[in-house]
């Protein structure tokens, strides 16, 4: 290429990061717009599963300290994946053996957020939103609050909402899958894991029968991070009639009025499931709705793309979300480097580089979407 390239990233999500340090370590021009004000992130959940593919993902996108700092500060693995009635009647379990001491399993969502921000310093600019681009040939502008910047790609990372994805194709669609989220967290004290059934300590586990259940899943760091304290992740699923509020209701709700309706909802569960949610901190509380992608046809490619949720959300079922998401930042990185190596065409680099990820994300949307069937019922929504 004549000039070396300027990448503009919208949103400091987890792909988005993934994106930016590879780039950063390359000596690509990167930066981040996040319109969140501060690191600290919003509430989106709390445990991550990290699988074999996001693993491999975080060696090709992460300089060597970055990574060892986002292993250190990762969960210590489970060895089991259960299924039980409401009534903590165990219907399935799968075990497995242990993974290499290098491999990362699990993660506190805003820890891994940190790692991922390390080094990048200014590159990442908070309270800064992306909020149209006008494409013109081989080139961008990018408008952004306060100002507009010129580059040769612009990459929307910025999450199931993406402003970037709305105006680059209009027409994609997003679906309510028809059940809600109520996320908390029971602190993992010495007094508060007495109460955990030992099992339900070892990996994730779900209980319910149909649309309406419960998930857990633990959350003990191997290096321990000020601010951040051991902690089971108690998931609460139901529907909007089932928890009788409406989305405006829930979105307006306090943390607190959200663990009662999470403490509502498991009254006729088995005594252990209710103990574990009363015990959990009501002031962690927070709703995700869940939502998946609806397929779309490739595009012409352009000096726009998309990665992650960005293009292909999909619910938590399977884990796989940020996996494929790390999985397209590694993708990117490689075919914008290659080019930028090689003095080829940006355009060259993102059309390879979508014509993988299109196929391969909305395969994982269609298999999750499968999972989440099998998981909550055949009344889940997928209008």
């Amino acid at each position: 290429m004549a000039t070396d390239p300027r990448i503009v990233v919208a949103g400091a999500g987890i792909g988005g990061l993934a994106l930016a340090q590879a780039l950063h370590r390359h000596g690509v021009d990167v930066s981040v717009a996040e319109r969140d004000r501060s690191p600290q992130t919003r509430g989106q959940g709390y445990r991550l599963h990290i699988d074999p593919d996001g693993n491999d993902a975080l060696r090709r996108c992460l300089p060597p300290a970055v990574l060892d700092l986002v292993r250190d500060t990762s969960g210590v693995s489970g060895d089991r994946i259960a299924g039980y009635t409401d009534q903590l009647v165990e219907v399935m379990a799968q075990e497995f053996p242990d993974p290499p001491e290098s491999e990362i399993t699990n993660v506190d969502r805003d820890t891994f957020r940190a790692g991922l921000l390390t080094g990048l310093g200014p590159v990442v600019r908070f309270g800064t939103a992306v909020t149209g681009f006008e494409a013109d040939g081989d080139r961008v502008r990018v408008e952004l609050t306060g100002g507009s910047v010129e580059a040769d790609l612009l990459v929307g990372a910025d999450g199931v909402g993406s402003a970037v994805r709305r105006a680059l194709l209009p027409h994609a669609g997003i679906q309510d899958l028809g059940l809600r989220c109520l996320y908390g967290r029971l602190p993992l004290t010495p007094a508060n894991t007495a109460l955990v059934p030992p099992d339900l300590l070892r990996g994730f586990s779900w209980a319910g029968l149909g649309p309406l259940g419960v998930g857990f899943a633990p959350v003990r760091l191997r290096t321990k991070v000020n601010g951040v304290s051991d902690y089971l992740m108690t998931t609460f699923v139901a529907s909007p009639e089932q928890l009788g509020v409406d989305d405006g209701q829930l979105l307006a709700a306090t943390p607190e009025h959200l663990h009662r309706l999470a403490l509502d909802g498991v009254a006729g569960m088995h005594p252990t499931i209710r103990t574990l949610f009363d015990r959990s901190d009501p002031s962690s509380y927070l709703p995700i709705a869940l939502r998946a992608a609806r397929p779309v046809a490739p595009w012409a490619t352009g000096p726009v793309t998309l990665l992650g949720d960005a293009i292909h959300a999909m619910p938590p079922t399977g884990g796989v979300g940020a996996n494929t998401a790390l999985r397209d930042a590694a993708d990117l990185a490689e075919c914008i480097i290659g080019a930028v190596a090689d003095g080829r065409s940006l355009h060259d680099a993102v059309a390879a580089y979508e014509a993988v990820m299109l196929p391969r994300g909305f395969d994982t949307v269609a298999a999750s979407l499968d999972l989440a069937r099998r998981m909550f019922g055949t009344e889940i929504a997928t209008g």
